[in-house]
């Protein structure tokens, strides 16, 4: 985890450089008085509401497995991004299972199934809205290679899991044969959570709950063009709604690399390369970037700081709770191994 945490501090620190090189930090700051500052309530309340929608949507891929009140999963989903914007690696990816099996019946690796749902819903939303993009402007040919890249990676992960959803038998005497190879107490803990995790995949057979899941994702990712959208304005550029799409899709592809907590430097270098498209100067689209980076990562940390004294998570507790998992689905189960 150490190498990780300084892996990332590095990457971090070399976007950094390479986004502020040539740029003077007096131009900055005459850039933050020039904003639009009317535009900014608008703005909030487009990134609180895709928050509540994130927490409707896991409320209904995790409904086939139990049902949650909407206010612990948005109380769990502040804290789960809270812990994903300040551990590095995205660590923090783990806080949601384990905070939602604290105040449900559903395991913690079918909670963590239902977050690669979530993420699979995501990569298909941001490759439409890359196709959608190609039809009005041409795209770099890094960006439509990248795009190219998570679809075939979305394809196939998707195919894995409606296979391991429609035929379980099969999948699973794939999954045994694979695990056979390890030492039976090893075999017999990653059976358990191999069970329990695709449990999280169930929502793929509920083609009403798939229809609305896609609904939500779409609506979750507009709000996200649309805070873009209206950023644009507060800062006086004169740049088509095409332009937050292109500006969304390559962020989204730039913070999947594994930087300091936060996003600290990847966010920034990949907003200031989405404006160079579109001949935006680069102070001023470092001027944006240092906004927009605030603006959504404050409100998440501030989300997450409301609701965490009710949700509190840590490694340790986590350790604890992957074994009680295994203990539990051995007691209560009679499957395969």
């Amino acid at each position: 985890m150490k190498k990780k945490m300084i892996v990332g501090l590095l990457l971090s620190a070399v976007l950094i450089y390479l986004t502020v090189r040539g740029i003077r930090l007096l131009d900055v700051v005459e850039g933050f008085k020039t904003i639009k500052y009317r535009y900014i309530p608008p703005v909030l309340m487009l990134i609180l509401l895709a928050q509540v929608l994130r927490s409707l949507r896991w409320g209904v891929i995790l409904s086939p497995i139990e049902k949650v009140d909407q206010l612990s999963l948005f109380s769990v989903t502040s804290v789960g991004f809270l812990a994903i914007v300040a551990m590095p690696a995205r660590l923090g990816e783990l806080a949601r299972p384990y905070l939602i099996s604290k105040k449900s019946n559903v395991r913690m690796t079918a909670a963590l199934g239902t977050i690669f749902v979530e993420r699979v819903f995501d990569s298909f939303t941001i490759l439409i809205m890359a196709a959608f993009v190609i039809f009005f402007i041409p795209l770099p040919s890094w960006l439509i290679e990248a795009s190219l890249f998570f679809f075939l990676i979305s394809m196939a992960v998707l195919a894995m899991m409606i296979f391991m959803i429609v035929k379980p038998e099969t999948s699973f005497k794939v999954v045994n044969t694979i695990l056979n190879r390890l030492p039976d107490r090893y075999a017999q803990k990653l059976n358990h959570l191999i069970h329990h995790f695709t449990d999280g995949f169930k929502i793929i057979t509920y083609t009403r709950c798939i229809i609305y899941v896609i609904f939500l994702s779409g609506l979750i990712w507009l709000m996200g063009v649309l805070v873009i959208y209206i950023l644009f304005f507060a800062f006086g550029f004169h740049l088509p709604p095409v332009a937050a799409f292109v500006l969304m899709i390559i962020l989204i592809i730039g913070i999947t690399i594994p930087t300091a907590p936060g996003f600290i430097g990847n966010w920034h270098f990949f907003c200031v390369l989405s404006l160079s498209l579109f001949s935006i100067p680069r102070t001023d689209a470092f001027t944006f970037a240092v906004i927009y980076h605030f603006l959504s990562i404050g409100t998440t940390i501030i989300l997450g700081l409301i609701f965490l004294p009710f949700n509190k998570f840590s490694f340790s507790g986590l350790n604890l709770q992957l074994p009680r998992e295994q203990e539990r689905g051995k007691s209560n189960s009679n499957l395969p191994v």
